[in-house]
């Protein structure tokens, strides 16, 4: 049962970084999940684990994290649109 909420939190996590991107996540709820996840690993990697933690992510670097994660994959979607 703790995948489950892993994953919630992961997507939740997701959804927040393109909230606060003003971006959308390719993937809808998938891409959300994968934002998170990936987002937190990149987060951890980078300022690691501080902060309140939920569903075994640390809050705030997956946060961050995330963000840049959806910084960078909506500037490589937005390239390969306009070199098409």
């Amino acid at each position: 049962m703790s995948w489950l909420w892993t994953i919630i939190v992961g997507g939740i996590i997701g959804w927040l970084a393109g909230i606060l991107t003003g971006r959308d996540v390719p993937g809808g709820i998938i891409g959300n999940i994968i934002a998170g996840f990936i987002g937190a690993w990149l987060g951890s990697l980078i300022f690691g684990s501080f902060g309140p933690t939920v569903g075994g992510f640390a809050l705030i670097p997956a946060i961050i994290g995330a963000v840049i994660l959806v910084l960078i994959v909506s500037f490589v979607m937005r390239k390969m649109r306009h070199a098409s």
